[in-house]
């Protein structure tokens, strides 16, 4: 009985799970490492953006010619972010540069507008059209351009050649060298003070089809002047240098004899004189002063009183006082 007892006894098998062997130890320690590398990874990003936010100040600085001081810069202890919550701040660094006896940079001189030449008396107006030769040789047109010197201005004549033309035949679309030149004229009428008057002009070819509604000399002539006008204010000339922009259609030929010639489709530049200038502003506008028209006989507005005074007598005779 004792063996079998025994035997029964050491076939007895005690099978011991482990799947709660390390609850005694606990999985927190997972945990905590992933916070440590965590926080490693947020000081490394930290440190990244500190040393980002140093560089661009100091290429800013250099960019103003100013030198960084060393310990200048930003500490740990100090708050890093700016007014809108970001860690680099966009606001401009000023300038801190000093001299070699400490004294502050000077400030940069501020830029001088150039000072604008008159072209008012002959020998000036020569000058000018001497420069405008210049540039009508260098863009390929110096057969294209006749300047003549008159007592309004200097008269700048870009007329068509039987070989070259300043616009296409009928419209009003430059030509390359031609829209070339008018580009080059326009920094150096930048520079003077004398104002213009743009006048374009045709041949006596008429349109076929030509009416009162239709496409004319008139509105051609015009528009090649607007055209001029446009390429030079491109070239950089200002606005207030053009007075006047008009077309004369073919009623102006320099070759009368030969009305279809090709130097008669052109396009004129007067560069007039100050005096002249004021003289064809005041012609369209309000009078400055009375000038006389010939002896005793003076020209000006009616002052508002007058014309107060008289349109009251009017109204009270009626008819009859305004017979009298």
């Amino acid at each position: 009985m004792s063996s079998k007892h025994d035997k029964h006894a050491e076939a007895v098998i005690k099978r011991v799970s482990r799947k709660h062997e390390d609850d005694g130890h606990g999985g927190g320690w997972k945990v905590a490492f992933a916070d440590f590398c965590l926080a490693l990874m947020c000081l490394f990003m930290l440190l990244w953006v500190l040393s980002a936010r140093d560089s661009e100040r100091a290429s800013q600085a250099l960019a103003a010619g100013s030198t960084i001081e060393e310990g200048a810069g930003p500490q740990f202890g100090e708050s890093m972010r700016s007014a809108d919550g970001s860690l680099i701040s966009r606001e401009p660094v000023p300038a801190t540069a000093t001299g070699p006896a400490g004294d502050s940079a000077e400030p940069r001189p501020e830029k001088v507008e150039p000072v604008k030449r008159r072209y008012d008396t002959a020998a000036e107006q020569e000058d000018l059209s001497q420069l405008l030769k210049q540039l009508s040789a260098e863009s390929g047109l110096a057969g294209n351009l006749m300047t003549d010197i008159t007592p309004q201005g200097l008269r700048v004549m870009l007329h068509d050649t039987e070989r070259r033309g300043m616009f296409k035949l009928g419209s009003a679309v430059p030509s390359e060298r031609f829209s070339e030149l008018l580009r080059r004229m326009g920094p150096l009428f930048a520079q003077i003070e004398n104002q213009m008057l743009i006048v374009g002009h045709t041949d006596a070819l008429q349109y076929a089809s030509a009416g009162t509604s239709g496409q004319s000399n008139w509105s051609l002539s015009s528009n090649r002047a607007m055209v001029a006008r446009a390429h030079l204010l491109a070239g950089g000339m200002p606005t207030q240098s053009v007075l006047q922009v008009v077309g004369m259609a073919e009623r102006a030929p320099i070759d009368a004899v030969r009305p279809t010639a090709a130097v008669n489709r052109r396009i004129e530049l007067l560069i007039m004189t100050t005096s002249q200038a004021r003289a064809t502003a005041a012609m369209f506008g309000v009078p400055g002063e009375v000038k006389p028209l010939t002896e005793g006989v003076d020209t000006a507005l009616p002052e508002r009183e007058a014309l107060r005074d008289l349109r009251h007598r009017l109204s009270e005779g009626g008819p009859a006082a305004a017979g009298r």
